[in-house]
């Protein structure tokens, strides 16, 4: 009842009738694929239900592949991403991006029981997108997961220069960076190095004059005493907001200036907050 199931073949098994399938006791989530009402629907319960209709050859790809190697880059209301062999018979439909491209032997495997695109054709497919940001943000996804190293995948792509991309995907590369914690972490320090500002230090420790571990930094110009911090929702709890201030105060008489921001600073308001941190770093 909670994992995503054929119509057809239900029927056929005599397990459900079709005036059934029409009722409100189900929802269909895809053609011929359907869930009960009361499933808890997420992005690897649609890629579950897009893995029962994918044609021979075909696997999850881009941010649903990366998903399943546990890099959490697909945002809401995004479709499933698939890859299909060149010439596959596979027709679109909401919530389904079908991507048509060579996939030779070896290039996906089965991965919690889906087939997907190995972690370098990941990568690989992430950074040829259209989207220089959000590419690098895959990268760092990929890296921070362990799933992928830099050194393979600039090997992967030397394989593969006669592809689609390659350009775009090696400017990605050249941008992206291990020990990135969050997708929003990513986009910061893109905004940031692509506006020409001098490129942050990632994940940097802060001592006291004793030795002793102060803080963690999601970004640092260690040389202007300047940090840049990513709140999420989660900093608003009563316990995290205690901590950050302890935190805060101990950095600020250490002589750290430490710049906060937002979802809505990153997405709608980007020219802000790159002139709150040019200023920082001017003072």
């Amino acid at each position: 009842m909670h994992t995503p199931f054929r119509g057809s073949t239900a029927v056929a098994q005599g397990l459900i009738t079709t005036a059934q399938l029409r009722g409100s006791a189900w929802t269909r989530l895809f053609r011929d694929v359907y869930i009960h009402a009361s499933a808890q629907v997420d992005h690897l319960t649609l890629c579950q239900a897009v893995a029962l209709i994918l044609p021979p050859g075909a696997a999850l790809s881009h941010r649903s592949a990366a998903l399943l190697y546990g890099a959490q880059i697909v945002q809401r209301g995004q479709p499933v991403e698939v890859t299909a062999p060149l010439g596959a018979a596979m027709r679109g439909q909401a919530g389904l991006r079908a991507v048509r491209s060579p996939l030779p032997c070896g290039a996906a495997w089965r991965r919690g029981g889906l087939p997907v695109t190995r972690p370098l054709r990941t990568a690989f497919d992430l950074a040829r997108g259209p989207d220089l940001l959000e590419a690098v943000v895959g990268l760092d996804a990929l890296l921070y997961r362990r799933a992928i190293a830099l050194p393979s995948l600039a090997v992967y792509m030397g394989e593969h220069a006669n592809w689609n991309g390659v350009r775009a995907a090696r400017r990605a590369v050249s941008l992206a960076r291990p020990d990135v914690e969050s997708p929003m972490e990513s986009r910061v320090r893109l905004r940031v190095v692509l506006a020409g500002l001098p490129e942050p230090v990632v994940q940097h420790d802060v001592f006291d004059p004793a030795g002793r571990f102060v803080a963690r930094l999601d970004l640092a110009y260690p040389w202007a005493h300047v940090g840049i911090e990513y709140d999420g929702d989660h900093h608003r709890e009563r316990a995290t907001f205690r901590h950050d201030a302890v935190r805060l105060n101990r950095l600020r008489l250490l002589g750290w200036t430490v710049l906060r921001f937002t979802a809505d600073d990153v997405r709608r308001n980007p020219d802000r907050m790159l002139a709150q941190i040019r200023m920082a770093l001017k003072r």
